[in-house]
């Protein structure tokens, strides 16, 4: 193959990954800012310095790197995202290389490596809540608070991210906001869901049209008797 053809092939890769429909696919190389780099304050708490031990006694000797995943949750949680300084500390409380930290937190798209708002929006932008309107959520969306997928509110009250899918594909479209999931949406259930997160309230989470769960939206097929009782359809001589 000539370099022009590899240059021609590796150029319109980019550009299909640059697709800001795509933000979920994130540059799994840090670089260094202002705001994240290796002198970023971060320390945990010491309730979460509590915490981490009770998460460590649930591995064996020999095994606590096992304890990664949970304790850079812990640490999102506890600072809203994960400055590699948090990743540089739970490689010393791990004693484990700090590459080895990297490589989870860069594997994972849970960890939000920038920062986000207090309230982090993550659309589902795969084919069954395509089908059924997120481009229309995402549009009320970008509306309201003035921001694209990949940004955040100036008042870093709100940030939008485009994922792919979060397995709720019989109540889409959908949404998941920070740990709730809230399905069923329509545009005007958006609206309502951030007037009331800007407002200080809890939205009431999962389906939004009235579900209780994912059944039938025309109601139930199956299991509309009462269940029968014990030793029903058993013959009589057992």
């Amino acid at each position: 193959m000539s370099a022009r053809f590899l240059q021609k092939v590796f150029t319109r890769s980019i550009s299909v990954n640059r697709n800001s429909r795509l933000l979920s696919e994130k540059l799994a190389v840090h670089r260094d800012t202002p705001e994240n780099n290796p002198n970023t304050p971060f320390k945990f708490t010491p309730e979460n310095e509590k915490r981490i031990q009770t998460i460590l006694a649930n591995y064996p000797e020999g095994h606590k790197v096992a304890a990664v995943i949970p304790i850079l949750d812990l640490a999102q949680r506890q600072n809203r995202w994960l400055p590699i300084s948090a990743m540089n500390e739970v490689a010393r409380i791990l004693d484990m290389p700090k590459m080895r930290v990297y490589e989870v937190a860069t594997f994972y798209t849970m960890f939000q490596r920038e920062p986000v708002g207090k309230f982090h929006l993550q659309l589902c932008g795969t084919t069954p809540c395509e089908l059924c309107g997120a481009n229309d959520i995402l549009a009320t969306i970008e509306t309201k608070l003035g921001i694209k997928p990949g940004q955040m509110t100036k008042d870093k009250l709100f940030s939008l991210e485009i994922v792919e899918c979060l397995g709720a594909c019989v109540n889409a479209p959908m949404i998941q906001i920070n740990d709730d999931y809230y399905e069923d949406l329509k545009c005007s259930d958006m609206e309502r869901i951030l007037d009331e997160l800007a407002a200080g309230k809890k939205p009431l989470s999962g389906p939004q049209n009235g579900r209780y769960a994912a059944e039938p939206l025309t109601g139930l097929t199956s299991l509309t008797n009462p269940p029968t009782g014990p030793g029903f359809g058993v013959r009589d001589d057992l």
